[in-house]
């Protein structure tokens, strides 16, 4: 994997895409930090590529909801206190006109 500034994408965009051609990934850096992904694919691969990238982002977002819960102590709750949690939820939406 190699990254390119958003600079040298826009300056020397034919090398970027020679890169994307052979398969090899890249990552857009901009004011030096991560902003984007490159990556090569066939049209018959289009679908199954972005699946891939959408079902990582999912497991990296629901591992981040875990660890959340974790700190906060909120794994160790019981089946009636999360009853309880979502009862006083949809009674305080109820009383603000929320539903």
């Amino acid at each position: 994997m190699d990254f390119v500034t958003v600079r040298e994408l826009r300056s020397e965009s034919a090398e970027v895409w020679e890169k994307l051609e052979t398969g090899e990934e890249l990552v857009i850096t901009r004011n030096g930090k991560p902003f984007a992904l490159l990556v090569h694919t066939e049209p018959a691969q289009l679908e199954q590529t972005l699946r891939a990238i959408r079902s990582e982002r999912f497991a990296a977002m629901v591992q981040k909801m875990h660890e959340h819960a974790v700190e906060r102590g909120l794994d160790r709750m019981t089946m009636d206190e999360i009853d309880a949690e979502i009862a006083q939820v949809r009674k305080e939406r109820r009383n603000a006109g929320g539903y």
